[in-house]
Parts: structure tokens; C-alpha cells; sequence
């Protein structure tokens, strides 16, 4: 199982806003410490907000925080919002399904088991469990530096 690049980059907002509690944070922050378009933070943002799990400040001194505290956020929760579906194999849609194995198919029981227990294990992950701490986050361009010359 893979998960999207944007739900990547909502887990990579939250545990970054959830490092930062203490201010406001912007969008290009987070873009420039990450090397993430903006305009693509700006779409995850937007969902995390209409979702309540952050929260934004208009203006000129405005930015994001998180809108709830990081022990009551998981990463199931935030999995579940930012992943289209769990569709590991075609049979799974019931509405598109053409497999003639499915009515009889022992692998699509056990997907859905595996699919279950790995959610499972997201939703007893609070998002304050994988911060970490603002001193210690090094920044794409910094990080670039190190592996570069390291």
C-alpha cells in the first residue's frame, strides 16, 4: 500500500504546525522547509481547514496553527481524509468490479483484513506521537547541503 504524495503533505503540515505551536505559521514556510510547491500546500491547507484540523489567520500577519492539540489528532483520521479510497485491488469496487474470481476469491478477505488492521494501527497514532521538536527539523535547501557535502 502507498499513500498519495498529498496525504504526505498533510502529515508533513500538521506534525509542522504541531512542532511550531506557539506562532503562526505560513504556507511558504512550511513549502521552503519541506521543497513542496505551494500551490499544492495551499489545496492540503485548504481541506485541513474545511476539515477543521487546522486553523487560518487572513491578513497580512495571519498564518496557520493547528486547530486541535496534537494528542487528539491521528494519523488514521488524517489518512482517511486526505486518501481517495483503500482500493488495494479491482474487486474491492464493488461497482466496477470484473474479476470472475471475486465470489469465491480467499485473497480479497485477506486484503480487507490487511487494509483494516493498517488503519487500525493509524488510528492509535496520535499526530502529537511523530512530532518533532522545531530545533531539530532541518530544511530541504539545508538538508540538500548536508547530504551534498557530508
Amino acid at each position: 500500500m502507498r499513500l498519495t504524495d498529498y496525504t504526505d503533505y498533510a502529515l508533513r503540515v500538521l506534525m509542522y504546525l504541531g512542532a511550531h505551536r506557539g506562532r503562526l505559521v505560513t504556507i511558504q514556510e512550511i513549502a521552503t522547509m519541506h521543497g513542496i510547491s505551494r500551490n499544492h500546500l495551499s489545496k492540503v491547507v485548504h481541506r485541513l481547514a474545511v476539515a477543521r484540523l487546522v486553523a487560518t489567520v487572513r491578513g497580512r500577519t495571519g498564518g496557520l496553527r493547528l486547530a486541535r492539540d496534537p494528542g487528539e489528532i491521528t494519523v488514521g483520521e488524517v489518512v482517511r481524509l486526505t486518501e481517495p479510497d483503500f482500493m488495494m485491488v479491482e474487486c474491492f469496487d464493488e461497482a466496477r468490479n470484473q474479476c470472475s474470481l471475486s465470489p469465491t476469491c480467499i485473497l480479497k478477505r485477506s486484503l480487507a483484513r490487511a487494509t483494516r488492521a493498517f488503519l487500525e494501527e493509524l488510528d492509535a497514532l496520535p499526530l502529537a506521537a511523530v512530532l518533532i521538536p522545531a530545533q531539530q527539523a532541518v530544511p530541504m535547501a539545508q538538508s540538500r547541503l548536508l547530504t551534498t557535502t557530508g
